[in-house]
């Protein structure tokens, strides 16, 4: 049953219409225990969430509403290799791609063994490379999925990098990119690693022929060598004299895909064990999301949140702060991995619905946010939900920043609820906004899978409370096939047929 059909969406409606007047501040008032009974441990992450416009019985109508829109069927469906993905009848197992070996039967037992065969070639290879002294710089060509994951990655585990490499990600077009990137580089100490599943992609293609055109300019001539794909169109590799590739499914979509050959740059950063070591993080949080009650279920109860703010509080963005320096391009990767999935205007049916999905997410590491876009959360018109992510151990030993690092994040979550009253007007924090806060032990590629996992399973929620497919991207292919036709407009100057404005554009760029 779609959402909007059920009991206790309705409920909700209702509910929601007396929670118009709800404030943190009285609620913490009146119940010592609401921080521990709307707080979660998970693998490796710790979520308060009281500081959340929720309460119990709040809690208990978004139960209801999983249960009446099937959300634990649809969990179970995705884990079976159903093929949940229903516009592109494909199954949706990234999961797979953490699961240990040797641990289903049946129907995925070959898949699973496939996983580990390409698992375990990547990893010779990347261990090979990072013994290779001859390699200094590592350059990965992709866009979206197969930038955006391997490149939030090796930042955030920058302390496990193997020391004498260095490691660029280009994914722009924009030449600008690709040729400051290239300033600094030798032919015969480069690596180019090319990821394209289908190696078509117009940008990454684009970068991969420049980066070989360079490189033959410069006098590299053993392309076999500097050159890698994570792809599965190996014809189309070799045709550039690429041996070396590593392919992935087409179950693995791209904003899923860190997980699979896209990363084998995170591999060479980390080594063989630190990836094997994100992989188990992930697949514990894999087997919380499968295993727990949906009460007490970390990625159901973000996911309802997500879905209570949205549909029944109005709020419309949620902002991430990470408090980290390391995860800079974590909100990054979480726009594309909330937007891209639930960005939809209609059901799995190609129905359109009559209620928003996807919010709007945004953000900047702390403390540098507090400096920016805070003061609009403190004293800005619209409630923006933020999300802290915060870090208990340092890996530095310089003195005070992490105490002060962690102090801001805890305070600044504590002012939002808050507030100032101040009679002038200018100094008044209205308070009662709301956040989460999520914390790390420490930030290892363990905890990082876990986090990200989370993440992953939490857009899944949500998706399917909306009953939207959340692993389709149609839209971002419109774009694409008519910039084929501006492109050859551009070269040739014909305008024909083309509305005003885009004829118009057109001509200035050309003039």
């Amino acid at each position: 049953m779609r959402c909007d059909h059920t009991p206790a969406w309705q409920a909700l409606q209702t509910h929601a219409a007396r929670f118009k007047d709800f404030d943190l501040r009285p609620a913490f008032a009146a119940d010592a225990g609401r921080a521990a009974g709307l707080s979660q441990s998970a693998p490796h992450v710790f979520a308060d969430l009281s500081k959340n416009h929720t309460d119990p019985a709040t809690e208990a109508l978004l139960l209801a509403l999983a249960g009446q829109t099937g959300l634990a069927a649809h969990r179970d469906a995705m884990f079976r290799g159903e093929p949940i993905n229903n516009t592109e009848g494909r199954a949706v197992m990234h999961w797979l791609l953490r699961q240990p070996p040797n641990s289903l039967p049946g129907a995925l037992a070959e898949p699973l063994a496939q996983v580990h065969a390409t698992l375990d070639a990547m990893l010779a290879y990347a261990e090979q490379v990072r013994l290779d002294e001859a390699i200094t710089d590592v350059v990965n060509i992709g866009i979206g999925g197969s930038d955006l994951g391997p490149q939030m990655a090796v930042l955030a585990l920058q302390d496990c990098v193997l020391p004498g490499k260095r490691f660029h990600f280009v994914s722009n077009v924009d030449g600008h990119e690709l040729a400051a990137v290239l300033k600094g580089l030798k032919t015969q100490s480069t690596l180019f690693l090319i990821a394209s599943k289908t190696f078509t992609t117009i940008e990454t293609m684009t970068n991969a022929r420049s980066a070989l055109a360079w490189f033959q300019a410069q006098g590299g001539t053993e392309v076999a060598r500097h050159f890698a794909a994570l792809t599965t169109n190996v014809q189309a590799a070799a045709a550039m004299g690429i041996t070396t590739t590593f392919g992935f499914w087409d179950w693995v979509g791209g904003r899923y895909s860190m997980w699979s050959a896209i990363g084998l740059p995170i591999a060479i950063a980390i080594g063989a064990q630190g990836f094997r070591d994100l992989l188990a993080g992930a697949h514990v949080m894999d087997r919380h999301f499968q295993t727990a009650a949906l009460s007490d279920n970390l990625p159901v109860r973000l996911g309802l949140l997500d879905v209570w703010y949205r549909n029944f509080l109005g709020y419309t963005s949620r902002s991430i702060a990470p408090y980290h320096s390391a995860l800079r391009r974590l909100p990054a990767y979480l726009q594309q991995l909330e937007m891209e999935s639930n960005g939809k205007r209609v059901d799995r049916n190609g129905q359109a619905l009559p209620y928003g999905t996807s919010p709007v997410l945004w953000g900047e590491p702390g403390t540098n946010g507090q400096h920016a876009y805070f003061q609009m959360l403190h004293q800005g018109t619209d409630v923006v939900p933020l999300e802290f992510i915060a870090v208990k151990k340092p890996t530095h030993c310089l003195k005070d920043h992490h105490e002060l690092l962690l102090a801001n994040a805890i305070a600044q979550a504590q002012a939002l609820m808050l507030g100032q009253v101040d009679e002038g007007g200018h100094q008044h924090f209205t308070g009662n906004r709301p956040s989460t806060f999520l914390l790390l032990d420490e930030l290892t590629p363990a905890s990082l899978g876990a986090l990200i996992a989370l993440q992953e399973h939490r857009v899944f929620v949500s998706g399917a409370i909306w009953g939207i497919n959340s692993f389709d991207q149609w839209g971002v292919e419109l774009g694409k096939l008519l910039a084929r036709d501006i492109h050859a407009r551009i070269v040739s100057g014909d305008v024909a047929g083309l509305d005003g404005s885009t004829a118009g554009l057109l001509a200035r760029v050309r003039d």
